[in-house]
């Protein structure tokens, strides 16, 4: 598939802002009193955060080669 480089730029901007929120989702999650109780929401964050990672790369390597 071809992508038109404004909609890599359009994706890879709502990733970032995506990855942001999840980013301080999981620190407020571990910042509270009772951390057990909300592990499940933090291991979930956590691997969302790393699937955007892998997709922010994936578009920055398509950016590159435009």
């Amino acid at each position: 598939m071809d992508f038109a480089k404004s909609d890599l730029l359009e994706a890879k901007r709502q990733i970032d802002s995506t990855l942001h929120k999840l980013r301080e989702t999981v620190k407020t999650l571990t910042a509270k009193e009772n951390v057990k109780r909300y592990q499940s929401q933090i291991t979930l964050a956590n691997r969302r955060i790393q699937a955007f990672e892998i997709a922010n790369c994936l578009i920055e390597r398509e950016l590159e080669q435009l």
